[in-house]
């Protein structure tokens, strides 16, 4: 499963959204340091031995859960208690989560376990690192949760043989899947099953590949900016340093350097530079609005980096001196990332927002300068009209997905858990926004290509040329009317993979994301 990248270490060394990704997306192998192996055995030890049918309840272990957290479970049940649990916890419905979430959900729970908190056995941890270097990936239905559970029980079913999984491309039952990797299934001991879908594992995993593709876009819609300023006559004079730095937000700083960057030595500018005395705003306020972004995806990915190396089990195991307490808290409740995905959709769709208004503004002859929606003359080519319409149609459904999920909170279980995060909903919202903005800024880039094309022998800036290049290696020209879906699909890959950025970052170096 794993490829050429270096392992991702799990130990006491904190996890970032790049090692997350490079795990969950790339196949990057895990490795369990022999610290955290000893911290959990350690515990578990610990844990067992401290289990005591007369002592005080431990939630979850001794008792129920939920609204159930006050009917004991006898000694001789502790065990099945947890197979029934991820069981009963494994109902969700619809479209199932991608496997790369589902391999962030364990990536994350292998994280958090390796703390030696949870008093889970050494033999739950290794088997879930196996899994993602052997390739068994669990399904899971994605909608249901209001926070956690769904995902991560599915996660455990397959560990005790049940369940389903994907191995080498084949969905399978759970058993059959771990058989043909060569691993062993479990019979889970206490504590075991609900520490699986104890955690924020499932908003998490949603969260850090959503900041990561989100940052992408960020350095993309620079580039798309930069192109249809171009194209459409634009100034480079609202980005000048000494309008920055009298509103200082880092974002807006960071997004004029970009855009001065990109359009460094463009003979287009040069030529136009008078032309207007001030450009529309989707083009002279591109700093202040993806600038937000970027500042609001900073407050996003702070979040998610801490989230991502917390312990959000209940409840925690520590021990002082002698003595083994159990922790009943809160921390895995999602509202920090769930707000957190609420901020990203926002973020991202006010890049999709501005970007189809820079994309109206290329197709709309009355402002462009350039043939009525790019076609060619005659009358009978629509060029560029409806490509305008699909990013007007994705501008507002990620309004729609922008409303945030966080706020709709639903009692659960009996008014026991009578506020909830309602984290994998905005978590939907947020991957969704980001495929609406990824398309969006594709269909401009698109656009803004062709706008150059009208611009004769004049020389577009060092990173706008690079951008061009790399749309006209997948996409040619337009000059009839053709089926457009295909170049709608390369474009949004192109946005996607971050081949665009990495084909401009060649030229001009590295962009600020």
């Amino acid at each position: 499963m794993s490829d050429s990248r270096e392992p991702v270490a799990i130990g006491s060394t904190p996890l970032s959204i790049d090692d997350i990704v490079a795990v969950a997306r790339h196949g990057a192998p895990v490795l369990l340091t022999e610290e955290a192996a000893l911290a959990v055995k350690g515990m578990r030890v610990r844990m067992l031995a401290g289990l005591d049918a007369d002592g005080p309840p431990v939630y979850g272990l001794t008792t129920g859960v939920g609204d159930l957290y006050d009917v004991s479970v006898a000694p001789e049940h502790v065990s099945s208690a947890q197979l029934k649990m991820l069981k009963s916890h494994a109902c969700g419905v619809g479209e199932p989560y991608p496997p790369e979430v589902m391999r962030a959900m364990i990536l994350l729970i292998v994280r958090a376990m390796a703390q030696g908190r949870s008093g889970v056995g050494l033999g739950l941890v290794e088997t879930l690192v196996a899994m993602l270097n052997r390739g068994v990936t669990p399904w899971s239905p994605g909608r249901g949760s209001v926070g956690y559970l769904i995902g991560t029980a599915h996660i455990g079913l397959v560990t005790a043989g049940l369940g389903r999984a994907y191995f080498e491309g084949e969905l399978l039952p759970g058993a059959e899947a771990m058989r043909r990797a060569g691993l062993p299934v479990l019979e889970l001991g206490p504590r075991e099953g609900h520490a699986l879908v104890s955690g924020t594992y499932e908003v998490t995993a949603m969260a850090a590949l959503a900041v990561h593709d989100a940052r992408l876009l960020t350095a993309a819609a620079d580039i798309a900016a930069a192109m249809s300023l171009e194209a459409l006559r634009g100034n480079d004079r609202a980005f000048d340093p000494r309008v920055q730095q009298v509103r200082p937000h880092p974002g807006q700083a960071a997004t004029a350097a970009n855009l001065r960057a990109l359009l460094d030595g463009s003979a287009i500018v040069a030529a136009h530079r008078h032309h207007r005395l001030q450009d529309p705003l989707s083009l002279r306020c591109a700093p202040q609005v993806h600038g937000s972004v970027r500042d609001a995806l900073d407050y996003a990915e702070r979040t998610v980096t801490i989230e991502a190396n917390s312990i959000t089990d209940n409840p925690l195991f520590s021990v002082a001196g002698d003595e083994l307490t159990a922790h009943t808290g809160g921390n895995g409740h999602g509202a920090p990332v769930a707000m957190a995905l609420d901020v990203l959709a926002i973020a991202v769709t006010h890049l999709l927002n501005i970007s189809e208004r820079r994309t109206d503004r290329l197709t709309n002859a009355h402002f462009s300068e350039l043939p009525a929606f790019l076609a060619a003359p005659g009358g009978e080519d629509s060029g560029f009209m409806i490509p305008q319409y699909v990013a007007a149609s994705l501008a507002a459904e990620a309004r729609a997905l922008a409303q945030p999920a966080s706020v709709h909170n639903i009692p659960t279980s009996a008014m026991q858990e009578d506020h909830v995060s309602m984290g994998v909903p905005a978590g939907w919202q947020a991957r969704q926004a980001v495929e609406y903005a990824q398309q969006g800024l594709g269909i401009e880039i698109l656009a803004a290509a062709q706008g150059l094309e009208h611009h004769g022998t004049l020389r577009p800036g060092a990173g706008t040329g690079a951008a061009y290049r790399a749309v006209r290696e997948r996409v040619a020209v337009l000059e009839e009317d053709r089926e457009m879906y295909p170049d709608l699909a390369a474009a949004r890959e192109l946005v996607a993979d971050g081949s665009l950025v990495a084909a401009v970052e060649a030229v001009v170096g590295g962009l600020a994301r």
